[in-house]
C-alpha cells in the first residue's frame, strides 16, 4: 500500500493557483506553477516565493546549549553572534554528512536549527541520543511553516510586507505580527538577494497572499533545483551523504578543524592529512546533449571515474551542468570528461565553481 505524502499548510492555496505537485522526501510539494524556465528567470530577474514548510525547525535551548552545539556541529558556533545565521553540518563519526543545516542564534543560549525535510526524524533522534542534561531539544516542525522569497526585487517585497528593511545576509530579525512571532532571515538557496521567514502554520496563507500581492511570483521545486545547482549549492541526499565528507564536497570552509573536538573531527583531520579520495567537481557539457541527471557515469579515456550526483539543463547558461565526485587529479578545471547519458557518451569538462554568479 503506498504511503500517503504529507501536505503543507499551503497545499490548498497552491493547488488553487495551478501548482503541479510531486512527492519530495515524503511531502506533496509544488514542482512548478507556470514552468521551471519561467520561474527560474523570475528569480534571476525579479522575485519568486517558494514554500519551504517541509523543512524542519528544531529549537535547542538551555544553559549548556552553546557548549553542547559547539561539540555537535562542525562549524565554529562561537563566530555566530546573537541575531546571526551560520551554515554548518551534523556529521557522523566517520566525518560523513548526516545533514547540512542553518543554525540561527536567537539568544546566548537559544538556537533554531533549520534542517532538511527528509532528515528531521534522523536529526532529532541523533541530537536526543547525544543530548546532555542541561539542554532541551524541541522539534516544532509539525507546527511551523516557511517561505523563501528570492530575487533582486525581494528587498522591496520585504519592505512592503513588513514595513522594514530586509535583514542583511546571514542575519535575522524577529517580527511581531498580531499574536505571532515571525523569524525573518537574510538567507537563501538561489544565490540571489532574498529572505526566508518561519512562522506558525496558522498564518501561512495570510503571509503567502501578502508576499504575492507585494510582487513575488509563486515558484516550485523545479526552479529551486536549477537555481541552486547553477550556484553549486549541494543537495543533501544527492551531493551530500553519510559516505562523503564536507572536505570531499569542497565545503571545508564551513568546518572548524581548529576546534578541539566535534563529531567526525578525527576522521576529517586524518582525511586532510592523508589526502582526499575524491572531490566534488563541477561539469559543464561542451556539446549539445540531453540534460544530465544524477547517477550518470563520468568517463575519462573510456574508463569510468565517477558518476554525477546532480544534473540539469542550466536555464541561465543554456547548457547541461552537473556535479560529480571524481578522483582529485581529475577534478581540476579544464579536465575533459565524457558523461554517459542513457547509453550515449557526450563531451563535458570540469569548470570552476559556481556555474553562474548573479
Amino acid at each position: 500500500m503506498p504511503i500517503e505524502s504529507r501536505r503543507t499548510a499551503l497545499y490548498e492555496i497552491q493547488k488553487a493557483a495551478g501548482a503541479r505537485f510531486v512527492d519530495f522526501g515524503g511531502w506533496e510539494m509544488p514542482v512548478q506553477f507556470s514552468s521551471i524556465l519561467d520561474e527560474h528567470q523570475t528569480v534571476r530577474t525579479a522575485c519568486g516565493v517558494f514554500d519551504i514548510s517541509h523543512m524542519g525547525e528544531v529549537f535547542v535551548s538551555g544553559a549548556g546549549a552553546p557548549e553542547w552545539l559547539q561539540r555537535i556541529l562542525a562549524n565554529d558556533l562561537e563566530k555566530c553572534a546573537v541575531g546571526g545565521a551560520q551554515y554548518t553540518f551534523l556529521l557522523n563519526d566517520k566525518g560523513g554528512v548526516i545533514d547540512d543545516l542553518i543554525v540561527y542564534r536567537l539568544a546566548d543560549d537559544r538556537f533554531l536549527l533549520l534542517v532538511n525535510a527528509a532528515k528531521i526524524a534522523e536529526d532529532v533522534a541523533w541530537l536526543e541520543s547525544h543530548r546532555t542534561e542541561n539542554v532541551l531539544v524541541d522539534d516544532r516542525s509539525n507546527k511551523m511553516s516557511g517561505l523563501a522569497v528570492q530575487g533582486p526585487v525581494a528587498p522591496s517585497v520585504f519592505t512592503k510586507v513588513f514595513g522594514a528593511a530586509m535583514p542583511e545576509r546571514n542575519t535575522f530579525a524577529v517580527i511581531r505580527q498580531g499574536a505571532h512571532d515571525i523569524i525573518a532571515a537574510g538567507t537563501g538557496y538561489t544565490g540571489e538577494a532574498g529572505f526566508e521567514i518561519f512562522f506558525p502554520d496558522e498564518i501561512a496563507e495570510h503571509l503567502w497572499r501578502k508576499i504575492i500581492e507585494a510582487g513575488a511570483k509563486p515558484c516550485g521545486l523545479g526552479a529551486r533545483d536549477t537555481l541552486r545547482l547553477e550556484m553549486c549549492y549541494p543537495l543533501n541526499g544527492s551531493d551530500l551523504s553519510p559516505e562523503r565528507t564536507p572536505l570531499e564536497a569542497g565545503l571545508g570552509v564551513f568546518v572548524a578543524l581548529e576546534k578541539p573536538a566535534f563529531a567526525g573531527r578525527d576522521a576529517l583531520v586524518a582525511q586532510k592529512r592523508d589526502g582526499l579520495p575524491a572531490r566534488l567537481a563541477a561539469l559543464k557539457m561542451t556539446e549539445k546533449s540531453p540534460p544530465p541527471r544524477s547517477h550518470y557515469p563520468v568517463l575519462i579515456d573510456g574508463r569510468q571515474v565517477g558518476e554525477t550526483t546532480s544534473g540539469v539543463l542550466s536555464p541561465s547558461l543554456g547548457q547541461g551542468i552537473a556535479l560529480a565526485y571524481l578522483p582529485p587529479d581529475a577534478a581540476k578545471p579544464g579536465q575533459a570528461v565524457q558523461i554517459d547519458i542513457r547509453g550515449r557518451k557526450f563531451s563535458a569538462e570540469v569548470v570552476k565553481k559556481p556555474f553562474y554568479r548573479p
